[in-house]
């Protein structure tokens, strides 16, 4: 992915407020990237303009050969689905399902055959370490492995990118390594990029690349 000349800014009581101002990046193909900033920096508002979320107000984002500034809201939803995973602080898992079944839902939304739901999910577990724990439902794990079952539900439908919020912010500094050696394992057995924000600075270290926001740029 790469974004060029991006801006992007917001009406707020009948005045513009400028968020991005002018951010040039690279996602490259297999990499760990981090957006590195304080609360308010932007890099929220960045991170779901390279998802498709929302369209920059100036400038350009290309997935691929594809212009994500150009397109309207279907095809970015659609692009989205196929191609692009997400992962909140809110882990977002359905309480009442297992672990296993909520991955295999993340695949019936992404349109996934489902004579593949369920050794694809079992794999994608099994690549987080929760291969023991796949018919546990969610008040049942630890905060980190309830944020390992989100993982695997972001990349079920095998995506090319994987978008993650500050994925370590309500885990211990342990945990939080641990989520940062899954993420490794994925880009290398799953050919994907990852691309996350944080604002710590302990996981820093096992970036390829990490990108500090200031006020709306890259610094």
């Amino acid at each position: 992915m790469r974004v060029s000349g991006v801006e992007r800014t917001f009406q707020v009581g009948g005045r513009p407020l400028h968020v991005l101002k002018g951010i040039d990046m690279e996602l490259p193909y297999r990499k760990l990237i981090m957006l590195k900033g304080r609360s308010g920096s932007g890099k929220t508002t960045l991170l779901n303009l390279i998802g498709g979320l929302d369209r920059p107000t100036k400038g350009e984002i290309w997935f691929g050969d594809l212009p994500f500034h150009e397109m309207n809201d279907d095809k970015r939803t659609h692009i989205r689905r196929k191609e692009i995973g997400f992962i909140f602080q809110a882990y977002a898992l359905m309480p009442m399902l297992s672990a296993l079944e909520n991955v295999e839902l993340s695949m019936r939304m992404a349109g996934t055959p489902r004579s593949e739901w369920r050794e694809r999910a079992a794999r994608c577990l099994e690549l987080v370490g929760l291969e023991k724990r796949m018919k546990h439902r969610p008040f049942e794990l630890s905060g980190g492995e309830q944020q390992r079952v989100a993982i695997a539900k972001a990349i079920a439908h095998k995506p090319r990118l994987l978008l993650a919020d500050e994925p370590t912010a309500e885990l211990d500094s342990q945990m939080a390594a641990q989520i940062m050696a899954v993420f490794q394992n994925i880009i290398r057995t799953e050919q994907v990029t990852i691309c996350m924000t944080t604002h710590d600075p302990t996981i820093l270290e096992v970036a390829d690349h990490v990108y500090e926001m200031v006020d709306g740029k890259i610094s």
